[in-house]
């Protein structure tokens, strides 16, 4: 047995260029990437600033945390950021079912699929800030802007997630439509759809936690939510209330990934 195990051991791939080569390059781009991260040290009054929104997380403002009749109090706030993450992730989700289709190789001809590709990447090219910076421009500030800016900017990255899993689809499905005469929104409508539902809930699920993040930042140009309070709060130097924001926005992210997190398990598992 030993004698065995010794030969296998000897046939094994000789890979060790690929290794090392690996760890040269992750080196050199190390080596590269430091020198363009300067660290300066910490501002004149950094430790307090820091020990105060550490403080105002630690123990938050109870009134401002508890009060549901105000609008610029912390119930109300999480409400909006989560609606306008709500609106913006199922308007993206919509809009992003076409793309995806018309990006998808195994149904579509490969020229089209090739245009799909290209403006899904060209819309995931901006960051959701930049959007937001643009539409707060033409729709003016509030929460619309912010629901216009999470739809237009998950487009891109929630189509190319649908396109993956539909490529993903048995190629024997396809073939039989095919077989059958079926063009192909019928392969869509009839094949696709009712196998994939699973799989695109899951995503929008997905979609919708990053854009609850997503939404905290867009409120810090103006698009609603919670961000906009947080920053003038930091801005006038109120670290308790920026402090008490802070606590609620990570009550909301983690209630919210929990009961996303197990929707997707059961989603996974077929209810």
């Amino acid at each position: 047995m030993s004698e065995n195990i010794l030969k296998m051991y000897k046939k094994r791939p000789k890979d060790w260029i690929v290794k090392w080569g690996s760890f040269l390059v992750i080196a050199l781009l190390i080596a590269v990437s430091v020198p363009y991260v300067d660290y300066n040290g910490l501002t004149d009054y950094g430790q307090e600033i820091a020990k105060s929104i550490i403080f105002g997380i630690i123990q938050p403002d109870l009134s401002l945390l508890f009060d549901f009749s105000k609008t610029e109090a912390v119930p109300y706030l999480l409400l909006e950021t989560a609606c306008i993450a709500f609106l913006g992730t199922l308007v993206g989700s919509v809009l992003a079912l076409p793309f995806a289709f018309i990006s998808s190789r195994n149904i579509v001809p490969k020229w089209v699929a090739t245009i799909g590709t290209f403006f899904i990447t060209v819309v995931r090219t901006f960051p959701a800030f930049v959007y937001g910076l643009m539409f707060i421009r033409v729709t003016g500030p509030g929460p619309f802007t912010g629901a216009l800016t999470l739809a237009v900017s998950g487009i891109g990255m929630t189509a190319k997630l649908y396109v993956e899993t539909i490529e993903d689809l048995d190629k024997g499905i396809i073939e039989a439509l095919d077989a059958s005469g079926c063009n192909a929104i019928q392969k869509i409508r009839y094949g696709i759809i009712p196998q994939l539902m699973s799989n695109f809930a899951s995503i929008t699920i997905y979609r919708f936690e990053i854009n609850v993040k997503n939404a905290s930042i867009l409120g810090l140009v103006g698009a609603g939510g919670i961000g906009y309070p947080l920053i003038s709060a930091i801005g006038a130097f109120r670290w308790s209330d920026a402090g008490t924001l802070l606590f609620g926005l990570i009550v909301l992210v983690l209630i919210i990934e929990y009961g996303s997190g197990r929707l997707r398990r059961k989603l996974a598992t077929g209810l």
